[in-house]
């Protein structure tokens, strides 16, 4: 397709039942329910790893992490990998950012005093930042400032501003000191919406389309949202959480999970009011950028750039938000990995994908959609199938998604090996089967207990055997194959090898 313009959306930290069309007990979200009446919702869609870093390294070169390696926030991104930026790049594209990629750079080769090895949040290879926003944020410190606000030292301070005339209301959360208008969330939005205003002013009709990842920061903590979103949702109305009883059931279920449990920022749980103000919040934030995406939409259809425009939302990872006692992303539950996806473009169909999606899909989609060659590297497959007809010859009929979890309190009080602080997930309809690489596997009967919350794994071990060699047959089956399909011979010299 030419001249297709490209808008990759991540919201940061955003569940993927959080959608008032999945019938949330609170939440409301318009502008997105109507994004995904008029494209394609992929309803049971995960990303392959959290936490930011590695999910996003996996979204954007389309690997497996046991692939990318990219495991923790701070581990580097290899070099030798492409991505969608990169890629689209090559072919006449200039991908732009607005917030941030949460890169960790390939520290082979550059100067040991390279300012990038000291921010564990570097930008993508092949996208232009226009506007770098990550915990670092300068351009919308400038903004403010300018504005007249009185700034914290620190940047990542910003984000929860709180008004110190403001006396904290104990029957809702304390709102953002600062004007809705003036949020990083509007900011940002703004921001791209002027970029792509000047790329039609200035670009002609010919070749390639604008691209822009807008890579939004909220939901993601520090929970204070600006009003009137911070009063949104009632404390009342706010949904219990999805978990045992008490913290000692819960820590039973499994050694990872009690030695997780002790970490301090899981202790909010405690109080009870204070649990419900972040939640309300979280969801506050999530209208916060409901509004702005509707904004950003309404901008591209009355500029008539929409029905050519490719656009996808989605998010880096979930949110436990008390399930299972937990804040933050982490293990194998559901409320870490099931995340939005919605993808509008041009001649897509409309109504909900039903089958198992995963973040490597992505970037093998953008290149089908723009018909461009998808790279050997990738392990996702294309989703244009679902964009364009009904359903496909064969899909996958589960997720996988992947943890590690080195450098954390649970490896050291575990006692475990680097290499053997890791999980594997594979989760299909019925069953979630978790293997772990030094510690006993766990295995969930979802149709039984959706909520995840009784180990049926040393009652069923033949239930367990069948999914450990799902679990072997889709690590061998995954494994990098960049170069899997050549051959050099004294006889033939280099062959590649038809894929099948």
């Amino acid at each position: 397709m030419n001249n297709v313009n490209v808008m990759v959306i991540t919201a940061d930290q955003w569940r993927g039942d959080c959608l008032s069309r999945l019938a949330h007990p609170v939440l409301k979200t318009p502008h997105l329910d109507q994004l995904a009446s008029e494209g394609v919702h992929f309803t049971k869609h995960f990303t392959n790893v959290v936490p930011c870093g590695p999910s996003r390294a996996s979204l954007h070169t389309g690997l497996y992490l046991h692939n990318h390696r990219a495991g923790t926030n701070g581990t580097p991104l290899d070099s030798r990998f492409t991505n969608w930026a990169l890629e689209l790049r090559d072919h006449g594209y200039d991908p732009v950012l607005f917030g941030y990629t949460h890169t960790s750079m390939d520290p082979r080769g550059v100067p040991e005093l390279h300012p990038g090895l000291k921010n564990d949040e570097g930008i993508l290879p092949g996208i232009r930042p226009i506007v770098d926003m990550g915990t670092l944020c300068p351009d919308w410190r400038e903004f403010l400032a300018a504005r007249g606000y009185q700034l914290p030292e620190v940047h990542g301070a910003t984000y929860a501003l709180r008004d110190p005339d403001v006396i904290p209301d104990k029957n809702g959360p304390t709102p953002l000191a600062i004007d809705k208008e003036h949020t990083d969330t509007w900011f940002l939005v703004d921001s791209a919406m002027a970029h792509i205003e000047g790329h039609v002013n200035q670009t002609a009709a010919a070749g390639p389309g604008w691209c822009v990842h807008l890579s939004l920061r909220a939901p993601h903590p520090p929970w204070v949202a600006p009003a009137p979103y911070h009063a949104r949702y009632p404390l009342a109305d706010m949904p219990p959480p999805r978990r045992h009883p008490d913290i000692e059931m819960e820590a039973a279920m499994h050694p990872w999970l009690r030695a997780h449990l002790k970490s301090p920022r899981n202790r909010s749980h405690e109080d009870t009011l204070k649990h419900a103000k972040l939640q309300a919040s979280y969801y506050g934030l999530m209208s916060e950028v409901d509004d702005n995406i509707g904004r950003l939409i309404d901008f591209l259809k009355k500029s008539g750039q929409w029905e050519n425009t490719l656009f996808i939302f989605t998010s880096d990872h979930g949110e436990q938000m008390g399930d299972h006692w937990m804040y933050g992303k982490a293990g194998f539950f559901d409320s870490s990995f099931h995340v939005p996806l919605i993808i509008h473009g041009p001649d897509t169909l409309s109504g909900d994908c039903e089958y198992f999606t995963e973040h490597v899909d992505i970037f093998p989609t953008i290149m089908a959609q723009l018909d461009l060659p998808v790279p050997r590297q990738c392990d996702g497959e294309s989703l244009r199938g679902f964009l364009h007809q009904s359903d496909p010859a064969t899909w996958r009929s589960s997720a996988h998604f992947e943890f590690d979890f080195r450098h954390s309190q649970a490896e050291n009080a575990l006692q475990l090996d680097m290499e053997s602080a890791c999980l594997n997930v594979i989760r299909d309809d019925k069953f979630k089967y978790v293997h772990f690489a030094d510690l006993p596997e766990l295995l969930f009967d979802l149709e039984a207990d959706p909520g995840e919350l009784v180990n049926i794994a040393p009652d069923n071990p033949d239930l367990v055997a069948r999914y450990a060699k799902e679990m072997l047959s889709w690590r061998l089956r995954t494994t990098d194959k960049t170069l899997s399909h050549m051959q050099i011979s004294r006889d033939h010299g280099l062959r590649q090898f038809p894929l099948n």
